[in-house]
């Protein structure tokens, strides 16, 4: 059989057995973005590259009915890394993987082939797609509080940064692993963090975002603390943001978001302007999908830092879509931010809905409004804005599901399954919260009504 391997899979057998690897996670993500695992055997592994491992997908959030639950896991050779933070004798590798049905077709449900499909779109539209991601999350002394760890502020480097040694740690395990980092520093809020990942393709850096969140998370266990990605811990600070850096590249391997010669200053292309267009065009019907729960739209009140306001600029902050101006002049550099996701959207759902609205305005050529660089949108409220004109991100998820459940492009993106069910499931999750009863409303009225 080791014949009719591919060099790829020939390297992790070669791999497993010389590095002392003793068991193997298979890796891939439900719908709602949460890591899925079981392990195997060394001496499983060239049947499982051959015909895949079965597992019952009924058991998985957004999979199957019971009554089609059968699913074979595909282990992706080239997804192979070994395991730092797992003793390196009797070692632990993992690689994800593509779920097929029995039949060996593509499973509907598997959010890793929905972005497949759009990555394959651009390629057909003659584009890769380039995506780097800056992935903020809060550390707390343990899961059950949010007692913080520090009370520093963006980029201190003192004693106030308790978390130095953690992110050095997380840093260096994510280099073992071969993800780029470009930058760590403490964030706005006190004990809040963040890692940049250097961009890459659009496919290895959804992995690297799963990856990313098991790492920090380790780590922090590690240190005996514990790291949340919840997009809005604490009402008194910011929450956590996950802007999306976006670019293509063309057929010739030149950036086709620039443009040296625009008109408007921005050096961005025809194609750069009608790709922010659509995510524009897009955004309120996209917002479930990169913005998943109840309480991701607490993140949007009152903090412009969250960046809900439709609109797109260079230097005003407040905008959901940013042409970064470090290096203006840089085709190299030159790029998108989307800044309204947050860290716990399932990342190859999120990339694919941004990478299918941008490339929907590219083929329908929709022109780009004029940048809303010198409005200053800081605790202006929705009404204010639109009154200048301006559209918000939906308010809660309630509001958010009914866009994506009317959008044709969303289904279309994601295809039926997987759109039928975040339907179902967002509205039982706001119909759930609206039966709530708050402290906030009991302080409020108890006493009082």
């Amino acid at each position: 059989m080791a014949s009719e391997l591919s060099p790829e899979q020939d390297f992790v057998l070669k791999t497993v057995e010389g590095r002392d690897v003793h068991f193997v996670r298979c890796w891939f993500s439900d719908v709602l973005g949460n890591m899925k695992s079981f392990a195997m055997v060394p001496g499983e592994l060239e049947g499982a590259f051959a015909g895949g491992m079965g597992f019952d997908g009924s058991c998985i959030e957004g999979f199957s009915r019971t009554q089609d639950s059968d699913m074979l896991a595909f282990p992706l050779a080239s997804t192979f890394q070994v395991l730092p933070w797992r003793p390196q004798t009797d070692a632990v590798a993992r690689m994800f993987c593509r779920i097929c049905t029995p039949d060996g077709a593509p499973f509907e449900g598997d959010p890793r082939q929905v972005l497949a499909r759009a990555i394959e779109h651009a390629a057909d539209l003659g584009f890769m797609v380039n995506i780097g991601s800056d992935i903020e999350f809060f550390y707390f002394k343990d899961a059950h509080g949010t007692e913080v760890l520090d009370r520093g502020s963006y980029f201190d480097l003192t004693s106030l940064d308790y978390a130095s040694d953690l992110r050095r740690d997380t840093v260096l395990a994510l280099e073992k692993m071969g993800i780029p980092v470009e930058y760590s520093h403490h964030e706005v809020a006190p004990s809040q963090h963040e890692i940049d990942l250097r961009y890459s393709d659009a496919m290895s850096m959804a992995d690297a975002v799963m990856t990313y969140k098991l790492v920090v998370r380790e780590i922090a266990l590690k240190h005996g603390v514990h790291a949340s990605f919840m997009p809005k811990p604490m009402a008194e600070h910011p929450g956590n943001g996950m802007h999306v850096h976006m670019s293509l590249t063309d057929s010739d391997g030149r950036n086709a978001f620039f443009d040296a010669s625009d008109a408007s200053g921005y050096n961005l292309s025809a194609t750069a302007k009608s790709f922010i267009a659509g995510i524009l065009a897009h955004a309120r019907e996209l917002c479930l999908v990169t913005n998943q729960y109840v309480n991701s739209y607490k993140r949007f009140c009152g903090a412009a830092h969250a960046s809900s306001a439709l609109v797109w600029a260079r230097s005003n902050r407040s905008a959901m879509v940013r042409v970064p101006g470090y290096r203006p002049a840089s085709a190299e550099a030159c790029r998108i931010e989307v800044c309204n996701p947050d860290p716990a959207a399932n990342p190859y759902l999120a990339f694919a809905v941004l990478l299918g609205a941008g490339l929907a305005g590219v083929e329908e050529g929709l022109e780009l409004d004029s940048a809303a660089e010198k409005l200053d949108m800081e605790g202006m409220s929705v009404q204010q804005l639109a009154e200048q004109g301006i559209r918000c991100l939906p308010e809660t998820l309630g509001e958010a599901v009914e866009e994506f459940a009317a959008s044709k492009l969303m289904r279309d993106i994601l295809g039926d399954h997987i759109h039928d069910y975040l339907v179902e499931a967002k509205r039982a999750e706001w119909a759930a919260y609206q039966q709530i009863v708050t402290p906030w409303e009991l302080d409020r009225f108890l006493a009082v009504l």
